[in-house]
């Protein structure tokens, strides 16, 4: 059972806020103040720049990853680690230490599948980079990339149960934290990659 003790650290390990650190090491303004008001690395480069955004992105990333890790080197368990990877992510999107406002999870649940199978986190990467690519939409390469995992998941790693279940989980909130940008891809207002304002 000590395993699961697993599970809240990695929560904790996700609700690090990268942008955050990073803004008050750069002594930039708080992300949550500015621009979209998201904590995460696109809203960083709007107002700090591409190394914060960089760092940020990175941070993001390896705290998705690191509890996964860290747990395969301990355990085999399917369900474990499902859960320490949706523990992270939560963390990500509603952070304990910064009063449950965190991002939108994209890069730390990247992160947690390239923990858990890299198949599956470079299928990811290359539907956010070809999606990305053909229509110059950060938050909509995202939502298809959301939207492909669980069937990615299915396919790599043959169907286990506790990591489809994770991963329709994180597409589920993934999309509900993207749901302004949905609202603005449908209105014709969202910023297209490139686009530096507010």
């Amino acid at each position: 059972m000590i395993e699961y003790l697993l599970v809240p650290a990695a929560y904790l390990v996700g609700s690090i806020s990268s942008a955050i650190l990073i803004a008050r090491l750069k002594h930039l303004e708080d992300p949550r103040d500015v621009g979209s008001g998201n904590p995460g690395a696109t809203n960083i480069l709007r107002y700090g720049g591409k190394t914060a955004a960089a760092l940020t992105l990175l941070g993001d990333v390896v705290k998705g990853a690191i509890p996964v890790v860290i747990t395969r080197s301990i355990t085999g368990d399917s369900v474990v680690l499902a859960l320490v990877g949706l523990a992270a992510f939560l963390g990500h999107l509603y952070p304990v230490f910064f009063r449950f406002r965190g991002g939108k999870g994209v890069a730390t649940a990247f992160g947690v599948w390239l923990g858990l199978s890299p198949w599956v986190a470079l299928a990811l990467l290359l539907t956010w980079l070809l999606i990305a690519a053909l229509f110059r939409y950060s938050s909509l390469a995202a939502l298809v990339a959301s939207f492909a995992a669980p069937a990615y998941v299915w396919w790599v790693l043959y169907g286990q149960l506790p990591y489809l279940v994770a991963s329709i989980a994180m597409s589920v909130l993934l999309c509900w934290r993207h749901r302004a940008n949905i609202r603005n891809l449908f209105a014709g207002k969202e910023d297209k990659i490139g686009h530096m304002d507010g």
